[in-house]
Order: structure tokens, then sequence, then C-alpha cells
């Protein structure tokens, strides 16, 4: 793997180049000059999902979800927490399954909540169903940067 790291700006979807070494320093978009990971789960649509998914290098945890879904509100504060966590390690997002329907089937969603993790838009791991805090960063470890 290489030690350098593409991802897509979350404000204005530039595509950045970040040195591994330097997640840690909170690195910003060479066009908007606004940071590259915070530390929340991003909100993922079908205009931004190449640019924060597709073309991550750096691995992406999205979550599946719908707003009517019981354990998806569970999960909820489980997977921001994790983000605030790791955000210099992995990219979390969060995908409306009943706003992208089409995103949703590209990745044969068949229940919710359902995790993924991508690197480089292909997707390297699963997990459907509800994970608590330390069964999340568990399951995760294997995939951070």
């Amino acid at each position: 793997m290489s030690d350098t790291y593409t991802l897509g700006c979350p404000h204005c979807l530039v595509i950045n180049r970040i040195s591994q070494g330097r997640l840690g320093d909170g690195p910003k978009c060479g066009k908007c000059k606004q940071p590259l990971l915070v530390a929340e789960p991003l909100e993922l649509t079908a205009a931004n999902f190449t640019a924060l998914v597709d073309r991550s290098t750096l691995p992406v945890v999205v979550d599946f979800w719908a707003s009517w879904c019981g354990p998806c509100k569970m999960m909820a504060p489980v997977f921001a927490e994790a983000a605030r966590e790791l955000a210099m390690q992995m990219r979390f997002a969060k995908l409306d399954t009943e706003a992208e329907p089409a995103l949703a089937g590209r990745f044969s969603i068949r229940s919710i909540p359902t995790l993924i993790v991508f690197r480089g838009g292909e997707e390297v791991a699963r997990q459907p169903g509800l994970l608590q805090g330390p069964q999340l960063r568990q399951w995760l470890k294997p995939y951070l940067a």
C-alpha cells in the first residue's frame, strides 16, 4: 500500500493527495482550504459519493440507514462517537437509503443498518445489524489507516 492517500474534500469535492504521516496534522483542502478530515459522519448523496467514497484510498465506513429504522437510530450515536475517535484513521459517512435508493440498490442493501468499509471505491467488509461501541471499534480495527 502507498504511503499517500487520495481523498475528496467534503466541502468542495476536489480530490486531494495526503501523505500518511500528515493525516494527524489536520490536513486542509488545496482548493478551498477547509479541513479534509472532520470528526463527524459525512452525509452521502449521489452527487458526492464518487468524490468521497469511490475516489478515496483512505478507508471509508458507510452506515446505510433510514429515519424510520429503530436500530439505525440506536446506532447513530455509537457511529458518531467512533467518527470523533477515529477521524484521522478512517472516514465515516452515512447514506439515507430512502433518499438515495439507487445507491442502496447498487450495494444490494437488504437490511438496515448495514455498515460497509470501502477502500478505493471497493467494498472490503460488510456488517449488517446494530453494533455497540466496542464491537464497532473491534470490527473496524483491521481497516484503519
